[in-house]
């Protein structure tokens, strides 16, 4: 697999089912309110931005009815492959397609020919917002809509600077920090260069009216639990090591022991991986 459908299906939960499981009302939450916020209607056209599983594509074959498609779309065959297997299992073959095109561009989706744009989490991957906003305003066409949901990583950097993943840090911090370094060279940029503000005026700017933004700050419950063996085989996004990885390259033995033996115990403690997040949800028409 490539680093994104490895990071999708696999990492980001470190292989553990259970930890899935516990975070897919979340997750499901959130797809929910992207899916409410387009405002789909039956007969739509809608073109699911970095598709990834399938999330946000398969919920909205409910709205958009026998007589609407929904277009998977993402820069990795191997999530396409995924989504389309799912596809053939469904039986939805009439009312699905995928395509692999970026987001900048949308290489292969004619202009003015979908009813609805959605997106979750891909833009903090994307280098040129713009661009993407300029490719959702073209594919669309009038009265469409676009309904985004994006972390703000910018803000969370913030609100948990004095925590690891969520995990407790007193008493090594500086293991912490020399870790925290390594995930950060190797993290895109485009994961902290916005928050909910450059959103909302990359959306005017591009041309889209009626603009909303909901900023939402939130205190995290437990996630679900995960021995300390599946947390380290964890990576915070698909471009980053695994917390195994990054701890070998920013620790010495001895470091490293002490550092994993306190997470460990953390871990042991049921300890909620985000002490706190901030997410924006967008939604605007054409």
């Amino acid at each position: 697999m490539d680093a994104w459908a490895r990071w999708v299906l696999h990492d980001r939960f470190g292989g553990d089912e259970n930890a899935m499981r516990a975070h897919m009302p979340y997750l499901e939450s959130v797809r929910d309110r992207v899916i409410a916020n387009a405002a789909i209607q039956e007969g739509d056209v809608v073109l699911d931005v970095g598709s990834g599983d399938g999330l946000i594509g398969f919920g909205a074959l409910s709205p958009v009815g026998p007589s609407g498609r929904v277009i998977f779309s993402d820069v990795s065959q191997d999530l396409l492959d995924h989504c389309d297997r799912a596809i053939k299992a469904l039986g939805a073959e009439d009312r699905c397609s995928t395509i692999r095109t970026p987001a900048e561009t949308l290489e292969g989706i004619s202009s003015a020919s979908v009813d609805v744009v959605t997106t979750r989490s891909v833009l903090i991957y994307v280098d040129d917002k713009r661009a993407a906003f300029d490719s959702f305003h073209r594919v669309l066409r009038p009265d469409g809509r676009v309904s985004i949901f994006e972390p703000i990583n910018r803000r969370m950097n913030q609100m948990n600077r004095n925590a690891f993943l969520g995990f407790d840090i007193a008493g090594v911090e500086e293991l912490a920090n020399k870790v925290s370094e390594v995930i950060k060279r190797t993290s895109p940029e485009a994961m902290v260069d916005f928050d909910e503000t450059d959103l909302f005026q990359l959306a005017l700017d591009t041309g889209f009216e009626d603009v909303r933004v909901t900023l939402e700050l939130k205190s995290q419950e437990l996630r679900g639990v995960m021995d300390w063996a599946n947390v380290k085989n964890t990576s915070p996004n698909p471009l980053a090591p695994t917390l195994a990885e990054a701890i070998a390259q920013a620790l010495t033995n001895d470091e490293a022991e002490r550092f994993e033996a306190h997470l460990a115990k953390n871990s042991n403690k049921k300890t909620q991986w985000a002490n706190q997040s901030a997410s924006a949800f967008l939604q605007a028409f054409r």
